[in-house]
């Protein structure tokens, strides 16, 4: 018997050390995409595609979610958590969240630096019908050599899985969400530090278990940097990406749209003569001044943007007062420095 898939795990532990300064205060899934938090696009995601609870698999700077999220009522989907007292990868992150569960059925993992406009439903429809123990979202990519590379037989089915590799096989790359059967969760190792991409799914090959592929070309950005993190809010605000997210924001006027480029908060004040272009996004309580050029720039809650001054593709820190007359380009602007 097939259970319909309503669960899930969000895998947001990680440090973020890649995008330092911005997560020094702020773990990398709370950070803003084009104004609301990355762990909220995809908990919208999960809940537009049946799934009626999902837990949040925390690490670092766990305390900052659950005030944020709470129940999940706010948001239609019961939210639990599950907070590693230290790290146990990705394997046993979901080992470890999935006894937070209370569904029986199959259970979607997403990683919690992807943004994709992938065909959820479709991938839970695939599971089903090829009665698989695992199912990989796939996507392709032009240089696979920095993630994940799998082969498929004919009938999509997995023959091999390798890690980064410099001479990979293929193109076709796992693309960070996965859907387990619960005979998989309970293979991993409870309490220690486990790979899924090295040990899980080798594991699950070895075994002879059936692990599949869904190839989906829609939408896909690893958020893995700072220069992602802005394409990423870019790639929405254009239309590029989609995200059920961001249109209930904008339908609630809990976000504005400028125009075609920009986005921003409420109580922003942008006194004119200013140019705001490619992809900015201007949170709360911002105060532009006149003559002011912005392309490409998150503005953090309660800046103030000094006359005259020119960013480009720069994050400016919540709070913080640009000079007037300031140059920028690539810069963090009023965050810390890291160790």
């Amino acid at each position: 018997m097939n259970h319909p898939v309503t669960s899930a795990i969000l895998l947001v532990g990680g440090m973020g050390t890649r995008m330092q300064p911005l997560t020094l205060t702020t773990p990398k899934p709370m950070l803003k995409v084009a104004g609301i938090p990355f762990t909220e696009h995809q908990i919208i995601k999960a809940r537009e595609a049946g799934i009626t609870e999902i837990v949040l698999a925390t690490s670092f700077l766990a305390e900052i979610f659950e005030p944020y999220f709470g129940n999940g009522e706010r948001f239609g989907i019961n939210i639990s958590y599950a907070v590693e007292k230290s790290a146990l990868g990705t394997g046993g992150a979901i080992r470890n969240a999935a006894s937070k569960l209370t569904g029986n059925g199959p259970v979607v993992i997403f990683n919690g630096d992807v943004l994709s406009s992938h065909d959820l439903r479709g991938q839970m429809k695939f599971h089903a019908d090829q009665h698989a123990d695992a199912t990989l979202y796939l996507t392709e990519v032009p240089d696979a050599r920095a993630f994940g590379v799998v082969e498929l037989d004919s009938e999509k089915r997995i023959l091999s899985f390798n890690e980064k590799m410099e001479d990979p096989p293929t193109n076709v790359i796992n693309a960070g969400c996965y859907i387990f059967n619960r005979s998989v969760i309970d293979s991993i190792p409870e309490g220690r530090v486990v790979s899924v991409e090295r040990e899980t799914f080798p594991g699950v090959l070895a075994s002879g278990q059936r692990l599949f592929g869904y190839i989906d070309s829609g939408y896909w950005l690893d958020i893995g940097n700072p220069q992602a993190l802005l394409q990423a809010t870019r790639d929405l605000i254009s239309g590029i990406a989609t995200s059920d997210a961001l249109t209930q924001a904008l339908n609630s006027n809990r976000v504005f749209r400028m125009n075609a480029e920009v986005l921003h908060g409420s109580n922003v004040v942008i006194s004119q003569p200013s140019t705001l272009d490619s992809g900015c996004y201007i949170d709360d309580d911002v105060v532009v001044a006149s003559e002011v050029t912005l392309s490409n720039c998150v503005v953090g809650k309660g800046a103030v943007i000094g006359a005259k001054s020119v960013l480009i593709n720069s994050f400016i820190a919540p709070g913080f007062e640009v000079p007037e007359a300031t140059l920028a380009e690539n810069i963090f602007l009023g965050f810390g420095t890291p160790k």
